[in-house]
């Protein structure tokens, strides 16, 4: 499953971290790909950017399995980690042939070893984001409730929709998933109509609540399941995760 969106800031990675530990906790093998060059998601878990030697960079350009990157998380889930030599990639990979397919080429062998496998996309339109959508099954729309934020949701489907024709035709759209969202506002709620109705996505349920809790657990490495594990948030993507089940 591909967590993308162009725009930053959206909960992409709270969204592939947290997903993946509520995903684990009932029983699900989890394999979480970094596939953005800030390495946010291999931060938020716990793991350093900086002290690695390898990561998906060397794996994408052939020289590392996949399986020789992998670390593993406390709660159970694996990671394959990012690092900022990744920004570099998307040129290097581009003098390859088929460029877009170079994730799902060697994540082919990892695939029989997990239940789900969870690619966190950077906040581009560019060849990673293609490479992760390109080996995705799925793929899940993080979405902030408020105007601007859903204004390059048609770019993104448009994207897919390119996907689709050219390298992934078995890409299908789970749906937008609101996220920061305050169901108080009226203007918050008349986003998420206008979103389902303008693009005719499925609306996922429920909505992952906006709390600080969620900026306070990447400090220590973990998810809010284990940082404020009743808190609505953590309820919001253990409820999640029971429904893609």
């Amino acid at each position: 499953m591909a967590v993308a969106n162009q725009k930053g800031g959206v909960a992409k990675t709270t969204t592939v971290a947290t997903l993946g530990a509520a995903l684990t906790e009932l029983g699900q093998r989890v394999l979480l790909v970094d596939l953005d060059p800030q390495a946010c998601l291999t931060f938020s878990v716990g793991i350093d950017p900086e002290d690695l030697e390898t990561s998906i960079y060397q794996v994408l350009l052939g020289g590392v399995k996949a399986r020789d990157v992998l670390v593993k998380l406390e709660d159970g889930a694996d990671l394959l980690p990012a690092t900022i030599e990744l920004a570099t990639a998307e040129v290097r990979i581009a003098q390859e042939t088929s460029p877009e397919q170079m994730l799902r080429t060697a994540l082919r062998p990892l695939r029989a070893s997990y239940d789900w496998i969870i690619v966190d996309c950077p906040p581009t339109l560019g060849l990673l984001t293609v490479n992760g959508l390109s080996a995705a099954s799925e793929v899940l729309i993080p979405l902030q409730c408020e105007t601007l934020a859903h204004r390059g949701v048609g770019q993104l489907l448009d994207t897919i929709h390119d996907v689709q024709r050219l390298s992934n035709p078995g890409l299908h759209v789970l749906g937008v998933l609101p996220t920061l969202y305050d169901g108080r506002t009226t203007h918050a709620r008349a986003v998420l109509e206008t979103i389902a109705d303008t693009y005719s996505l499925e609306v996922l349920e429920p909505s992952i609540p906006k709390s600080i809790r969620f900026a306070e657990a990447p400090a220590i490495g973990e998810t809010v399941l284990s940082t404020a594990p009743a808190s609505p948030g953590a309820k919001a993507y253990r409820a999640l995760a029971g429904a893609l089940l």
